[in-house]
């Protein structure tokens, strides 16, 4: 946690680089089963997910994906949280948290983004993941004006994603003051090479929103 907000580091599988990461103490930590994604995790074995302390929560990150095959991974790999970044329903989100699932639903922004489309999904997620608009399921290393955020007025919580990189410390921080966000995620922009995070530009990223 980093003054009061929640650090999510997304886009992981290697197990060396895992461990090294899981020593930051991030709150969440995302795993990508989806595989059209160069951080795909699937076939990841399931002891990498021991390498995490309880201070940090696996979440896996699905793309119109079946609710059958979305518990199946999750139920092989301990998850309990799920952030969905296709086209699902609000419907559809209600059917995973009745199996039991924390659910997160993220959505691409631009500066034309209609915020009523969140509306009907305000009782059936926890929480939004606000990332940039593009042709891709994230991971795309570009970042959205956040001043759209302004008009953002529900109550739901969410995090800030969408190519957040080590030279953002002080937008960052100064987004901290935004009602209702809950975090920030970390991916692209802190890696050597897709599904590897630099651990040394994460640490310096982290020390410095924490000064």
């Amino acid at each position: 946690m980093i003054r009061d907000k929640k650090l999510k580091i997304c886009g992981m599988r290697d197990a060396d680089n895992i461990r090294e990461i899981a020593a930051l103490s991030p709150d969440y930590m995302g795993f990508i089963f989806y595989d059209k994604s160069p951080r795909s995790a699937i076939g990841m074995p399931q002891s990498n997910l021991s390498l995490l302390s309880s201070a940090t929560r696996p979440v896996g990150v699905f793309v119109n994906e079946s609710a059958e095959t979305i518990h199946a991974i999750c139920n092989a790999y301990g998850i309990d949280t799920v952030q969905l970044h296709g086209a699902e329903t609000p419907l559809f989100c209600r059917e995973l948290q009745s199996r039991g699932l924390h659910v997160w639903k993220a959505f691409g922004l631009d500066d034309g983004f209609d915020f009523s489309l969140l509306t009907p999904y305000k009782d059936t997620v926890e929480m939004f993941v606000f990332d940039t608009k593009t042709s891709a399921h994230g991971g795309s290393g570009q970042r959205f004006d956040w001043k759209i955020l302004d008009r953002y007025t529900l109550d739901v919580p969410y995090l800030l994603s969408g190519g957040i990189g080590p030279e953002a410390s002080d937008e960052v921080l100064r987004s901290f003051s935004r009602p209702h966000l809950a975090g920030i995620d970390l991916n692209s922009r802190f890696e050597s090479s897709p599904g590897f995070k630099d651990s040394e530009k994460l640490t310096n990223f982290v020390i410095t929103l924490t000064k």
